[in-house]
């Protein structure tokens, strides 16, 4: 759909208040009606940007949020130059997840929309794959200016560290404790760190 400036900006609306209904009540109390009235549109407007109704917008929402996780980590994610950049974006990602507490729309929107699904799998994957290259870029660096050990798979490395931070959110939406992810966050850079070159 080729969307005029002012469609783009109601499509933004409806998705981003979605997302704020998700955060306040619950994907389980999530009605179009709420979301009509959170976001200042009728009905048709809401069929117009999508069609396919909840699920179509679940799947807007998920990569809304998909996109937002990124942005939320910048500058830090793409300037992982030095230990105390590493340090800044740690401490980002934690603020980040700590003041979204146990509500995450991802996860909540992709929860309700069938795993296998081709366009539901692709949102999940590519923030996956986007987040891991940002990491591995900024493991790569510390390699080249001789800050941890060349011989670190960075690929690997970066795989490690976002696994740890999923593990961690995950435990966050059960608890609403950040520990885990800190911990997840903290021991993945002390290893890069201790990796370094001794001469």
């Amino acid at each position: 759909m080729t969307l005029t400036r002012k469609g783009a900006a109601t499509r933004l609306r409806i998705v981003e208040g979605t997302a704020g209904q998700i955060r306040d009540e619950g994907v389980f109390a999530l009605r179009l009606e709420d979301v009509m009235a959170r976001t200042a549109t009728s009905k048709s407007q809401l069929f117009h940007y999508f069609p396919g109704g909840k699920d179509e917008l679940l799947l807007a929402v998920a990569q809304h949020e998909a996109d937002r996780i990124l942005a939320d980590q910048q500058p830090e994610l793409g300037s992982l130059t030095s230990w105390e950049a590493w340090r800044q974006w740690r401490d980002t990602v934690v603020a980040r997840y700590r003041a979204q507490g146990v509500h995450c729309p991802l996860q909540t929107a992709l929860s309700q929309l069938s795993p296998a699904t081709d366009a539901a799998r692709t949102v999940a994957v590519r923030l996956m794959e986007r987040w891991q290259e940002q990491l591995a870029a900024g493991v790569r660096h510390l390699q080249a200016t001789g800050l941890t050990a060349p011989e670190l798979d960075a690929d690997r490395e970066a795989a490690a560290l976002l696994a740890g931070i999923q593990g961690g959110v995950m435990i966050l939406l059960v608890t609403g404790s950040t520990a885990h992810l800190e911990a997840a966050l903290d021991l993945g850079i002390a290893r890069l760190h201790e990796a370094r070159p001794t001469s």
